[in-house]
């Protein structure tokens, strides 16, 4: 089984690992992209204005300017910085419910093993491929280069087909980061909030931390699933309220 995670916008700082090494990074089809987009990323890191634009950055005023500062000085610094491993270096809602930190040794190596991460810079990693703190979104768009779709789906759908070819994966990155590189067949979680009325809507901030409750869970579990209903059962033993809705969706509900 893999799991494919969302990235996150916040990320922490610094690493203990050496610079980035992208022939260390898993999928290495992937790495003249990578290299072509962290090239981009440094030259453009020398004209804040031209930064902001591109990475859907604030107004370079007040917080707005602390945050330009710190996304300039990451991608500036994208070959030369420390590394960590992708589980650690994105943060956010999601991470804080999975909870990686608090995993046992064995878990941890089946964290290591289960899951990935997508990314506008590096297309997908695994968990512990050490990567540098950056800012790329997957609706950035950069100067003078096509679109990061246009970039990415004609080498990692591919690559990513041919690495999980006869696992199951579920994948939980958000539209835009599955439109990098989709996976048809891929089981996918939609979080629903359900009312006392009945009705069922999607909350962004709910949606985020239940993914995290899943991936903890297929990450924690000895079990090895086989197809959605296996799934669905290992949530269920996590707590989690779940339901089928198709062969390829599963509904998580709050």
């Amino acid at each position: 089984m893999l799991v494919i995670l969302p990235p996150s916008e916040t990320k922490s700082d610094g690493g203990t690992l050496g610079p980035l090494d992208l022939d260390s990074l898993w999928l290495p089809q992937l790495t003249a992209v990578r290299d072509k987009l962290i090239t981009e990323l440094i030259e453009l890191s020398a004209d804040p204005e031209a930064a902001r634009v591109a990475l859907g950055l604030g107004k370079a005023t007040g917080a707005g300017a602390e945050g330009l500062q710190t996304a300039l000085t990451r991608n500036a610094s994208l070959r030369t910085a420390a590394t960590a491993p992708a589980l650690r270096r994105y943060t956010g809602v999601l991470y804080d419910a999975l909870d990686a930190g608090s995993l046992t040794k064995t878990q941890r190596a089946r964290a290591e093993e289960r899951l990935a991460i997508g990314s506008a810079l590096f297309g997908v990693v695994r968990a512990g491929d050490a990567i540098p703190g950056y800012r790329l979104s997957g609706g950035s768009k950069l100067p003078g280069l096509p679109t990061l779709a246009s970039l990415w789906k004609p080498v990692l759908a591919p690559a990513l087909r041919e690495a999980t070819a006869g696992r199951l994966v579920v994948d939980l990155r958000s539209g835009t980061y599955q439109q990098l590189g989709r996976l048809p067949g891929a089981v996918t979680a939609t979080v629903l909030t359900e009312r006392p009325d009945g009705s069922r809507t999607v909350v962004s901030h709910f949606n985020k931390h239940h993914k995290g409750l899943l991936a903890r869970a297929l990450v924690s579990t000895r079990a090895e699933p086989g197809d959605i209903r296996a799934l669905a059962r290992i949530a269920e033993k996590a707590g989690l309220r779940v339901e089928i809705a198709s062969s390829s969706e599963l509904l998580v509900l709050t």
